[in-house]
């Protein structure tokens, strides 16, 4: 019976789960980052046609 080793083996494993949990959440992170809408400062359709709309007439 070969007991030796098993409990590096255990304490590896966990070291590995707790690497690939941090690594989810780093890219649940960059996911939430990508998805959110960026404010560009350009204006909207409503804005340039009621700009437009508003001319003198000659």
């Amino acid at each position: 019976m070969n007991c030796e080793g098993w409990g590096g083996e255990a304490e590896g494993l966990k070291v590995s789960l707790a690497a690939a949990n941090a690594k989810l959440a780093q890219l649940d992170n960059l996911i939430a980052r990508r998805t959110a809408a960026v404010d560009l400062g350009m204006p909207t359709f409503a804005d340039i046609a009621v700009r437009t709309t508003s001319t003198d007439p000659p």
